[in-house]
């Protein structure tokens, strides 16, 4: 995750202050500067950084803070709160056409992975809305851009409309917007050219591409490596186009992710996706508060449960609880669960969306390796169906029967079992509202159980506060 350094640095800045029964005005001085410094180091534009730190600054150092109680945490509900501010506040979705299609033009320099993004974000409206998108090819000029367009098209089974390298880049978009009224396409996707730095020439086609589409979004795809530049690069096309938002890609690269916190608060123009990751998939909606909790090491457990229930269907979910209830959760229910977790990406980046997790020392660097857990498959693979539907006839030879057949150690079998068990017994706590044996992790316990608490509460302050936006919105439409 690009903002690991930062997290660490913020999270360092408040300890100095959390153990302290009253906050002087020193000690906030010396917290904004730490502050200050981390979200510079951070590659955070200089001016973002100077009016994010007056605003907390200013917030924090009325009485009401400073001599209330726990002045600590309020302090970080104040940092929490305007870094998503900063960011925007609320994610905003896509303009979308009265009438189909809706057309959505991206723009991007060179490298920042504009056609991947392209993919990336067909791929989630034909997976989400059951949509039919086409994308149409307008670079002529990089090497095999539409071949890469052409290839990504394959992958996620979303037709792409080219007419080679020879015709003008506007009458290709001509030519493909008229296809996709022929075929009733409801989203057309315009893949335009890039360029290693913004030009006269770059920014007058991509002019006249917009006069003729009249696109109902312009995306500009921005790698989140490039730093302070992202927002340079950004009011350039803002500028010339009149973006309506931003992509930002390789969030889960070696970057500060200064971009993210700069983007929205220089230019005015929000962040509505970011790319994490390589696959097809690994485009998720930019949501500023969740991001604010990642920055601050509270975990995203909104996301975790978003990621979850696309995994999981409802169907699936309620058999699996039933089991846990009733206490027959087997080793056939392992493994369809361990297959699930699995695509739902790495595990240390689903740890660290729990509230404390983040940036926990036990934590700190792991990497897990995916062959653990194939190794865990092939010890269920070597049981028998009586054994994987009853655990509790797994005696001594029977074990050692199956780490025979595994290939793995005795005591690799033993303590995978005994996990099991273990792992059975909480979840049916769990299942039946008993949260015993559970109170280390969110009760401060843990090294950041503290950070474990406000985040749940602000996590449940937000699903209260978007319950009542819904029932206003409602309201409204009736």
């Amino acid at each position: 995750m690009a903002f690991e350094g930062l997290t660490e640095r913020l999270q360092n800045a408040m300890k100095k202050i959390r153990g302290k029964g009253k906050v002087t005005d020193a000690d906030l001085r010396e917290t904004m500067r730490e502050i200050r410094l981390a979200l510079l180091e951070a590659d955070v534009n200089f001016d973002v950084v100077k009016n994010f730190v007056k605003t907390v600054r200013d917030r924090a150092s009325g009485t009401k803070v400073l001599e209330g109680l726990n002045p600590a945490q309020q302090i970080v509900k104040i940092v929490d709160e305007e870094l998503t501010k900063t960011m925007g506040e609320e994610a905003v979705p896509l303009n979308k056409s009265d009438k189909i299609p809706t057309i959505i033009m991206m723009s991007g320099l060179q490298g920042a992975g504009k056609t991947t993004t392209v993919g990336k974000l067909a791929n989630k409206l034909k997976t989400d809305e059951k949509a039919r998108p086409l994308m149409i090819a307008a670079d002529i000029y990089r090497p095999a851009a539409i071949d890469q367009l052409v290839q990504v098209g394959e992958q996620i089974d979303v037709p792409v409309f080219e007419m080679g390298t020879d015709v003008n880049p506007v009458e290709i978009v001509r030519k493909g917007l008229e296809k996709a009224a022929e075929d009733h396409n409801d989203y057309v996707f315009i893949d335009t050219a890039g360029r290693l730095q913004i030009d006269e020439q770059l920014m007058q086609e991509l002019s006249d591409i917009k006069e003729l589409a009249h696109p109902d979004e312009i995306l500009l795809v921005i790698d989140a490596m490039t730093g302070q530049n992202a927002v340079a690069t950004a009011e350039g096309f803002d500028k010339k186009l009149d973006i309506t938002g931003v992509v930002l890609t390789k969030l889960d690269g070696d970057t500060r992710g200064g971009a993210a916190l700069s983007i929205r608060a220089a230019t005015g123009k929000p962040i509505k996706f970011v790319g994490q990751g390589e696959k097809m998939a690994d485009l998720d909606v930019f949501h500023p508060d969740r991001m604010a909790s990642r920055i601050l090491g509270m975990g995203d457990m909104l996301s975790l449960i978003e990621k979850t229930q696309k995994k999981f269907d409802d169907k699936q979910a309620q058999e699996l609880t039933e089991k846990m209830r009733e206490n027959t959760f087997d080793f056939n229910d392992f493994l369809d669960q361990m297959t699930q977790i699995q695509s739902m990406g790495p595990m240390e980046d689903l740890i660290k969306m729990i509230p404390g997790m983040a940036n926990n020392p036990a934590l700190k660097n792991v990497q897990m390796d995916p062959k653990d857990i194939e190794h865990t498959k092939a010890v269920v693979y070597s049981m028998t169906t009586a054994e994987r539907e009853r655990p509790e006839i797994l005696n001594p030879s029977r074990r050692r029967r199956i780490a025979a057949g595994s290939g793995r150690p005795i005591h690799e079998v033993n303590r995978m079992i005994k996990q099991f068990g273990e792992m059975k017994k909480m979840m049916q706590q769990a299942s039946n509202g008993n949260m015993s044996g559970m109170e280390g992790l969110m009760g401060g316990s843990m090294p950041g159980g503290r950070m474990g608490k406000m985040a749940m509460n602000t996590m449940a302050r937000r699903m209260k506060k978007n319950k009542k936006k819904r029932i206003k919105k409602n309201k409204r439409r009736k």
